[in-house]
């Protein structure tokens, strides 16, 4: 990694999910673009996704102003209705390119796309790749980035700072234990969630909360951090990893069962199984104190076995390696941490309020989801928005605009290892005071906690490694949410 001490890009990516990749894919050749992987190449949410994407393909069964309607019933209106016109409409093309990079979605006996159906949705407008529809994505999209002499890939490669610098930014790194900085005239934070805040979580180790923590040291605006989705339907292994059961498992024809394994929704929603996902979380939740106790599962047993099979690998296999045969048996489930709505706040560009800086995917606030997003609207957020910031960048870039120059300096960010048993305090506060249901007792007296854990790590000489860049974004992340939650409570 020594060659590319002091190197200069026009563009630097920092995170390498379908919103990381599909930005970078949009420049040519005569852009130097660097794309940050904190982990391996296929750790991300993005990996992780199941369900698939939902565009209005064909307006024949469908159309732009119900694919709207559903994603704002969803988002309890409180989206921003412009971002919402632009995913839905532009969204459909974004589809298509990828298709055409190579990525494949499932066909019916017919040669047509196969359309399934998800919470939410009042058409079949999701396309998939069997039940691991982000896997394919980043496939497909990683298979044409690494044809790209103009694409910089760094694999296992940490960013410890951002900083601002005459035209662009320094970003210090650390790889393998070598620490280095790259100069940029443009930034794309695509860094992913926050799931990993919580002990209960769907996300990989890599959803720290880094892209918004560093966003927010520099001075950028953080919206609806709090907005959290809790996903109904993970699979309850009780050894604390959780894998997700997407809710097309329930579009396909499942039923919840309470602890009596017994249908319930009916006490909650008219739409049942196919109610939003915060509406399914929060009637499990409701569940659970009215019977005293939290098991709870998905029957689809009385679905072909073949077919589910064919349909859900990915979650068949998952299932089987705890011993469960989802074509005989009970999937035993209880909501957990999924996605985030809030994050920093962008345009419709994917501007931040720092000038230069751009966020895109999970880790940024389009507005697109409101308070709660639509089942499959994240994959099509991460497509429309990082193509919008790379069209923008390149406005800026055609116009002439100053592009920076290196300047080095020396790093050192020795000093002692991180205190244990911090990280699990964050996780134990968040899962306390805000899960599903946020107890305003328990957020008062967590924030006060958190604010304790974020003073220590800011004020300690402590080593950057990635276990303490990831506890200081973490516990920032927790206290943010904690503060906006402490303000409406």
């Amino acid at each position: 990694m020594t060659e590319r001490n002091n190197k200069v890009y026009d563009v630097l990516v920092v995170g390498s999910g379908i919103a990381g990749m599909y930005g970078a894919l949009q420049f040519d050749e005569s852009t130097s673009v660097a794309v940050l992987s904190k982990y391996s190449k296929t750790t991300s949410n993005s990996n992780l996704a199941q369900g698939g994407v939902a565009a209005v393909l064909s307006l024949e069964d469908d159309s732009y102003d119900l694919h709207i309607k559903d994603t704002l019933i969803a988002g309890r209106h409180e989206n921003d209705t412009e971002a919402v016109d632009v995913l839905v409409r532009e969204g459909p093309e974004d589809v298509r390119k990828i298709m055409e990079m190579g990525v494949r979605f499932d066909e019916n006996e017919n040669g047509e796309l196969d359309k399934t159906l998800e919470g939410g949705h009042s058409r079949r407008r999701i396309v998939h790749y069997k039940d691991c529809t982000g896997a394919e994505m980043v496939r497909g999209l990683l298979g044409e980035v690494e044809k790209r002499k103009n694409i910089d890939y760094c694999e296992n490669t940490v960013l410890c700072r951002l900083v601002r610098v005459r035209s662009g930014f320094r970003a210090d790194l650390l790889c393998e234990g070598e620490y280095f900085s790259v100069f940029c005239s443009y930034c794309m934070l695509c860094t992913g969630g926050v799931g990993r805040v919580y002990k209960y979580t769907t996300n990989p180790k890599s959803a720290t909360g880094d892209g918004i923590r560093i966003a927010y040291e520099l001075g950028a605006q953080i919206k609806d951090l709090r907005y959290i989705q809790f996903h109904p339907t993970a699979f309850n292994s009780k050894d604390g990893e959780q894998f997700l059961i997407s809710e097309s498992v329930r579009g396909e024809g499942a039923y919840l069962y309470n602890c009596e394994k017994k249908r319930f929704m009916d006490r909650y929603d008219e739409r049942l199984e196919l109610a939003p996902r915060d509406v399914v979380s929060k009637s499990i939740i409701l569940e659970s104190r009215r019977t005293g106790s939290n098991n709870f599962y998905l029957d689809i047993t009385h679905e072909d076995s073949d077919f589910l099979k064919k349909r859900f690998p990915a979650i068949y296999e998952g299932c089987m390696r705890y011993g469960v045969d989802m074509t005989k048996d009970l999937i035993p489930i209880f909501p957990c941490q999924h996605y985030l709505m809030g994050g920093i706040e962008v345009d419709l560009d994917s501007k931040t309020t720092v000038p230069r800086l751009y966020a895109c995917g999970e880790c940024a606030n389009t507005g697109v989801h409101g308070k709660n997003r639509l089942a499959s609207n994240s994959l099509l957020e991460a497509l429309v928005f990082s193509r919008r910031a790379a069209e923008d960048i390149k406005r800026c870039m055609q116009n002439g605009f100053p592009t920076v120059a290196a300047i080095p300096v020396e790093l050192d960010f020795s000093g002692a290892p991180v205190p244990e048993g911090i990280v699990d305090d964050i996780k134990k506060i968040m899962q306390r005071a805000y899960f599903v249901m946020p107890d305003a007792g328990a957020i008062r007296f967590g924030l006060k906690q958190i604010d304790s854990i974020l003073k220590r790590l800011k004020g300690g000489k402590f080593a950057y490694t990635t276990k303490y860049l990831e506890a200081l974004s973490l516990a920032s992340v927790a206290y943010i949410v904690l503060k906006e939650a402490e303000e409406i409570c």
